[in-house]
């Protein structure tokens, strides 16, 4: 009886390593399906059907379907900007098409604040440098760049109306 009982706990402990093999094997089965943070388009892939990839190894470019137009404003251009206000923009692709658009955000920073290497005008003279503040423009239309295909780095021209 002793043995049976002894072979009985035996093959418990062997199942449960097999369970815990199974979980084991899932877990890195998971590891193996990549899923997309957002829903969007493919803009560009770096890899092909078979390639070996390393984690953190950027795979493609997605553009997401919800689309806007960074404008980047002179500072003498942003006295009377308000979020909200009314703008239009011509995409310079289509340029029979104004598109309206309305102010949706202001960066709390300027272009050159954020770039990898921003200027740094210390020579000695006193040198006004007119920077550009992002401003971020959202289509009232949100099938307009479905209709129109609109891809970014596309050129427009924006203009907002501010009294």
């Amino acid at each position: 009886v002793a043995i049976a009982r002894a072979q009985v706990v035996a093959a418990e402990a062997g199942v449960r390593t097999a369970d815990a093999n199974i979980a084991q094997a899932r877990l890195q089965l998971s590891y193996t399906h990549i899923v997309a943070p957002a829903p969007g388009y493919v803009a560009r892939r770096t890899v092909e059907v078979g390639n070996y990839v390393n984690a953190g190894q950027s795979l493609l470019a997605i553009v997401q379907p919800a689309c806007w137009v960074t404008a980047n404003l002179k500072e003498s251009q942003l006295t009377y900007l308000q979020v909200g206000q009314q703008a239009k923009v011509t995409v310079d692709a289509f340029a029979v098409h104004a598109l309206d658009a309305r102010v949706d955000s202001l960066q709390r920073g300027t272009g050159s604040q954020f770039s990898s290497l921003p200027a740094e005008n210390a020579t000695g003279n006193y040198v006004k440098v007119v920077q550009r503040l992002p401003v971020k423009l959202v289509f009232d239309d949100v099938q307009a760049c479905e209709r129109l295909h609109l891809a970014p780095g596309m050129s427009v021209e924006p203009s907002i109306r501010v009294k």
